[in-house]
């Protein structure tokens, strides 16, 4: 614990960044869940003390599945796969886009507490961005039309814009700032792309993402969406009886 206070006050400007992206992204996610329950005619608060219960419990599972993460053989092993995005798009279908990035940042402070961060909080930042690239849109469409056919097409777009934006996030900002963070060259950590994948050219950093990254996120949009799918129907009524909807 003292450890992690003192990584947030060597890194303070870096976490106050953070924070805004994560409030920034809750209150953007609020305005579309009043629009979506506007157009629906839905009255009542957005969050019920039964609702905040359920987002906790969700969360936590959430925070649990992101400790069993696992590398895949064709990125290296700073990459890994987790389904920690399963419970919190399950539960953003039932509470709403607005909880949804509350159980990301939830799940994220959990897993801080826990664990701590070997990264600076650059990889928890992008944990957070990228499980909400998959969350906000899936749930957004979602929330203005609920039918089986809409959460097809939340979870295709969610899926898709997980892919687009976690392969260029990564070579806008994740790979360059690992780089400065453990004093590496882009190419050594490009290499070590290539010497998994042969997809991956020399000193390619387009390479890199589209051979490693832009599979993983694919791999992981498609597989919470499926599961999301079969499993959300049969417990939908259990949900929204637990959360006073």
């Amino acid at each position: 614990m003292n450890d992690l206070f003192q990584k947030v006050s060597e890194n303070a400007g870096y976490v106050l960044s953070f924070l805004a992206i994560i409030v920034a992204l809750f209150l953007i996610a609020l305005v579309l869940e009043k629009a979506a329950q506007k157009k629906n005619g839905v009255t009542g608060p957005v969050f019920s003390t039964r609702k905040m219960a359920m987002i906790g419990m969700f969360s936590a599972l959430a925070m649990i599945l992101h400790l069993f993460d696992f590398p895949l053989p064709f990125a290296p092993d700073f990459y890994k796969l987790d389904f920690s995005e399963l419970p919190i798009l399950v539960g953003t279908f039932a509470f709403g886009p607005a909880a949804g990035v509350m159980m990301e940042f939830i799940k994220i402070l959990l897993k801080l507490f826990i664990k701590g961060t070997s990264t600076a909080f650059v990889g928890d930042l992008a944990n957070f961005a990228v499980g909400c690239s998959l969350i906000l849109p899936a749930s957004v469409i979602y929330a203005f039309r609920k039918s089986k056919k809409t959460a097809i097409l939340a979870c295709c777009a969610g899926t898709l814009i997980l892919t687009v934006f976690g392969t260029a996030f990564n070579a806008v900002y994740l790979l360059p700032a690992f780089s400065k963070l453990y004093g590496l060259p882009l190419d050594t950590l490009i290499g070590m792309g290539g010497a998994v994948n042969p997809l991956v050219s020399e000193g390619s950093i387009l390479s890199f993402v589209i051979a490693c990254v832009a599979p993983l996120n694919l791999i992981k949009g498609a597989s919470v969406s499926i599961v999301t799918l079969l499993i959300y129907k049969p417990l939908s009524p259990i949900l929204k009886a637990g959360a006073g909807m």
